[in-house]
């Protein structure tokens, strides 16, 4: 088990953080970003509470699709043709295609 872990969300600037719909029931787990149902938003307190939760246990990074594709992730989307924004915890790729908080949590929880 690893002794920290490497969140990486990717997407494009003004994309949605989800194919659903922002709304006050937040389902995805986060509040700092409602209303505004945008990805950088999202990114934003998702590092917030992951901070709150594992402290520097967990690495958050946002990769941003606007000016190109790093090699890495063209070699994912090659690979697995996933949904955005992408969610990769460890260099492995969530099937979520949104920001979701806990089934993050889940996944960040078997890395460490």
């Amino acid at each position: 088990m690893a002794t920290t872990v490497q969140v990486e969300i990717v997407g494009f600037n003004d994309a949605d953080c989800s194919p659903f719909p922002c709304t006050e029931e937040r389902t995805c787990g986060l509040s700092d970003c409602y209303p505004t149902g945008k990805l950088t938003s999202a990114f934003d307190a998702l590092k917030k509470a992951l901070g709150q939760r594992y402290g520097s246990r967990v690495t958050v990074a946002l990769t941003l699709l606007d000016n190109g594709t790093p090699p890495h992730i063209r070699t994912i989307v090659e690979t697995h043709h996933p949904a955005l924004p992408i969610v990769i915890v460890n260099g492995r790729v969530t099937p979520l295609g949104r920001i979701a908080l806990e089934r993050i949590n889940r996944e960040i929880e078997k890395g460490l």
